[in-house]
């Protein structure tokens, strides 16, 4: 998807579920690493990841838009735009947007068993299983190796 087709599917998205348009800018930024999209509250430009449509496709996606879209409509109407308020909350639960960005890079866990207990513990970092031990039953601890996570998170609360 080019830099003008997201600048139509924006437009389309607002007049569809805000019933308003969008006259500003909107455009893929490969900068960004952890979020789905980006709104400037000085310039009122909208700034997408295009991993989320490289990983997830287009629905996902146009849920990302109507995320940016309730911050900009918001914004530009004088009323809380922020993910705290309020008006914010119920605008994104009407038209149907992502409360959260998916997981758009890949975490690596590390991952120990207790040799006690049997229980498996997963940590970002590497620990020292000479320092540290199992938090249920105090035994030690065996590095097993390392698990990747690239799970979806849309929910809409």
């Amino acid at each position: 998807m080019t830099n003008q087709e997201l600048q139509q599917l924006v437009e389309k998205v607002s007049l569809n579920y805000f019933k308003k348009p969008f006259l500003h800018e909107a455009s893929f930024n490969r900068r960004l690493k952890t979020t789905g999209g980006r709104y400037h509250l000085k310039g009122h430009a909208l700034d997408f990841n295009p991993r989320v449509i490289e990983l997830y496709g287009e629905e996902e996606l146009i849920s990302v838009i109507k995320h940016e879209l309730c911050h900009y409509h918001l914004h530009l109407e004088g009323r809380g735009y922020q993910h705290k308020d309020a008006d914010f909350k119920k605008l994104l639960k009407d038209t149907g947007g992502s409360r959260y960005a998916p997981l758009l890079i890949e975490q690596i866990y590390q991952v120990y068993e207790c040799q006690t207990c049997g229980i498996q513990i997963k940590r970002r970092k590497k620990i020292n299983t000479q320092r540290y031990v199992c938090g249920g039953c105090r035994g030690k601890l065996r590095w097993k190796g390392e698990e990747s996570s690239t799970r979806k998170t849309t929910e809409n609360k």
